[in-house]
């Protein structure tokens, strides 16, 4: 047995087959443009070029660019794009494998949505095949087959603007309702009908759906002039909730998952990450095929591929839920602004709280409020007469950036539709003569939420679970807050209680109020509120709305009296009752809101901390009456100024104005565009090196518009020590354990340049097989 010509004996019947060899078919390439040039399914970054690949003569007519197709690379089977169809390759003939397979009929990635996807990948550091995998679903083959058969009647039926009279009806009843609310409607009006770019920046009106009515009239005007209209939400309940408008309007859902006699109908889509694979493929087909012209979604509608001048508008474009999750972290509201452009449409930007780089676009850093252009800035550091410091970066031209128009609603409109917004801080309590001043809900505020329960619901909207938590009186509930400063005290890590602001120890600490010595610990969540609520309401009925809680998260509730403790993004909508069917019908109404824990706002991190603060209270205070119907709103606790009065005033220029005079002053985005680079020290070293901003390179120091270099500027904050990511393996700890992080500072003008050399320094990292990680985000909106 131990001879070289040893068989392995087997049982009669049984012995293994003999598989013949077959002959390789003959194959011959197409007579007309037989080269296709495909992006691979790859994701590595120096892979990111397209690959030339022979079409087969019997192939040529299904291999048309955009379609998907399943060829060999590197011994394995990889799926791809056809990118385009040549005539010839730089690669020798006899090194060009052919396609082994095309899996779609026709077209997926249509040639305006290839010009898209290249645009993308450029502006934000990224390959192709980065942004195919975020921006092209799973294929279904199921939903394939159902195109290439006649007898299943596949078919696509949507709405033509002339087909609906029903639409243009409730469109111009809208667009009348939009020129009556808001001051410079007409100008977004009549880009909808006309040709070119255009680009806007909106602030929400105040009212339960307010916003999803306006933009459902927006979306209709755009369908209206034959444009397609790409919405872009911050989660699924906005989806619904512009769903429901845009039903209102006379547009009808495509259900993606129930063909009616072997067709799919519908005039609008809704496009998600969350949909099952069948259905999001069947929606993206749908779209992609052009007959259905709307669509709406979370951060995945904004990749929808339509053709033609186009709508894209974004609500919340500061929300945190606009990133993606994989390279390159492209961001919303930069890639509707970057297709805007490209397809000669329409941008639009609504929010609550408007953000730092709207205001940057719609006023920017010199003629905020007035319009008009100031020379000079009374620099207060120096006390002289300096030149601005962005003077010359006013509002610059970027890929996904660029001059914008404000439409602000009128005073008067805003004024009517409001409640009436009280800030009961320390002063305020003073001036009422509160004796509960320092307690979390005063006693100002329990007997006016006492009223409003009389009249219907009442929303308490706290921080998130986690927070943080704060010390009170065991004895009043008082807060328990510093002798030395007045700031509130915290537990600290030994359990010592201590000051947040100066972080001095509250040793022989008593309550000013009663002269308890006892301290208790009031947490900031849903459950310690709804507890401590019911001793303050007795008897009355709670709902406590929030993704931590047994319960979750509450979908509605009814129009009537009861407390609701909800967390941002959580609160129940309120639905009126339709006589004794209990049916439900339109949205309903708070008496009265409640944000309790303001001072939660002075110590949230991030770079939009505030904005994303007083955008999660107008959003709360949105939802209540207007004052003439007896609406009430309370911000209770320290805040921000600024902060407070946009919410009090409902004027989110207040905070958006402050927030770039403060960022001109640090060189922040969007003053200044900024990536993260984070991995192992050595490899953002080398990366900082290569690009000449380690300390002593030519690009170290930020220069001006004049070509001046600003030594208050360096290029580059960090690098800092960060955590290992959560996943992390135990055998790759040790590779990580050296995790850096730094930002990089560029003028807005060198953005297309930091793009491009990140990508080539990740690109040679990973090619040249170099130890640890290397990745970057552009425009991040955390930088810490």
């Amino acid at each position: 047995m131990s001879e070289w010509r040893a068989e392995q004996p087997a049982l009669d019947g049984l012995a293994p087959r003999k598989r013949r060899k077959r002959a390789p078919s003959a194959r011959v390439p197409a007579p007309d443009l037989p080269i296709a040039q495909v992006v691979l399914d790859v994701q590595a970054t120096h892979l990111g070029q397209t690959f030339d690949y022979m079409v087969d003569e019997s192939q040529s007519d299904d291999a048309v660019p955009g379609a998907m197709v399943r060829v060999r690379f590197g011994g394995q089977r990889v799926n791809g794009v056809i990118w385009n169809r040549n005539s010839n390759s730089g690669v020798p003939k006899s090194a060009l494998r052919y396609l082994e397979r095309v899996l779609t009929p026709g077209s997926l990635v249509g040639e305006e949505m290839r010009r898209d996807i290249a645009l993308i990948a450029d502006a934000y550091g990224g390959t192709r095949a980065n942004i195919i995998r975020v921006a092209v679903p799973a294929r279904v083959a199921r939903v394939d087959r159902e195109r290439q058969t006649p007898s299943v009647g596949y078919a696509i039926q949507g709405m033509s603007h002339y087909d609906l009279p029903e639409l243009r009806r409730t469109y111009d009843a809208g667009a009348g309702r939009l020129r009556r609310e808001y001051g410079e409607a007409t100008n977004l009006l009549n880009a909808l009908e006309g040709r070119g770019s255009a680009s806007f920046v909106m602030d929400m009106l105040p009212g339960a759906c307010v916003w999803a009515r306006d933009l459902a009239t927006i979306a209709a005007g755009a369908l209206n002039a034959g444009k397609a209209a790409v919405l872009a939400l911050p989660g699924i309940r906005e989806t619904r909730d512009v769903a429901r408008a845009l039903q209102v309007m006379g547009l009808k859902p495509f259900d993606a998952g129930r063909p009616v006699h072997g067709a799919y109908r519908g005039d609008f889509i809704v496009l998600s990450a969350a949909l099952p694979p069948v259905e999001r493929y069947r929606a993206y087909v749908a779209a992609a095929s052009g007959a259905v012209r709307c669509v709406i979604g979370t951060r995945a509608a904004a990749y929808a591929p339509v053709t033609g001048p186009a709508l894209f508008a974004i609500v919340e474009d500061a929300a945190y839920q606009n990133a993606d999750g994989m390279m390159p972290y492209a961001n919303a509201r930069g890639v509707m602004r970057l297709r805007a452009k490209a397809h000669q449409g329409v941008f639009v930007a609504m929010a609550n709280a408007r953000s730092a780089i709207s205001q940057w676009e719609a006023c920017g850093p010199d003629h905020r409020h007035s319009g008009v252009d100031a020379p000079a800035h009374k620099d207060k550091r120096s006390g002289g007469e300096q030149q601005h410091r962005a003077l010359g970066r006013c509002r610059v031209q970027t890929a996904v950036s660029g001059p914008s128009r404000e439409i602000r609603p009128l005073s008067a409109v805003v004024k009517d539709m409001a409640p009436w917004v009280r800030w009961l801080n320390r002063e305020e309590l003073t001036r009422l003569a509160d004796p509960t001043i320092g307690s979390r809900v005063p006693h100002s505020a329990v007997r006016a939420l006492g009223e409003a329960l009389e009249r219907g619901p009442v929303l308490l909207s706290i921080p998130r679970e986690g927070v943080g938590e704060a010390l009170s009186c065991a004895r009043c509930k008082r807060q328990a807050r510093c002798f030395k400063c007045m700031g509130p005290l915290m537990r600290g890590r030994d359990g010592t209680p201590r000051c947040r602001w100066c972080g001095a120890a509250a040793a022989n600490w008593h309550c000013p109020q009663c002269s308890g010595e006892r301290m208790r610990v009031v947490h900031v969540g849903a459950a310690g509120t709804a507890a401590e609520l019911q001793g303050l309401f007795r008897g009355v009925p709670m709902v406590v709305s929030s993704p931590s809680q047994p319960g979750g998260l509450v979908e509605q509730i009814p129009c009537r009296s009861m407390l609701v403790v909800a967390t941002p993004g959580a609160e129940p909508r309120v639905r009126l009752e339709d006589g004794a069917d209990g049916q439900t019908g339109a949205d309903g109404e708070y008496s009265a809101v409640a944000i309790l824990d303001a001072w939660t706002s002075l110590y949230a991190l991030g770079v939009d901390a505030r904005v994303d603060a007083l955008n999660a209270w107008m959003k709360a205070v949105s939802l209540c009456a207007p004052r003439a119907r007896g609406g009430q709103a309370f911000l209770i606790g320290e805040s921000d100024p600024a902060l407070a009065q946009s919410l009090v005033l409902w004027d989110s220029t207040l905070l958006a104005a402050r927030e770039i005079d403060e960022r001109e002053q640090t060189g922040l985005p969007p003053v200044l565009s900024c990536a993260c680079v984070w991995g192992r020290r050595d490899a953002v070293t080398g990366l900082l090196g290569h690009l000449g901003m380690t300390p002593g390179g030519a690009r170290a120091v930020i220069g001006s518009a004049n070509g001046e270099k600003d030594g208050d500027l360096p290029a580059v904050l960090g690098p800092v020590p960060i955590c290992p990511p959560k996943t992390m393996d135990a055998r790759e700890f040790e590779a990580t354990r050296d995790r850096v992080k730094a930002i990089v500072r560029v003028d807005p003008v060198q953005r297309e340049w930091l793009a491009r050399n990140l990508r080539d320094e990740v690109a040679r990292h990973v090619a040249a097989r170099e130890p640890g990680e290397l990745r970057f985000q552009l425009d991040p909106k955390d930088l810490l």
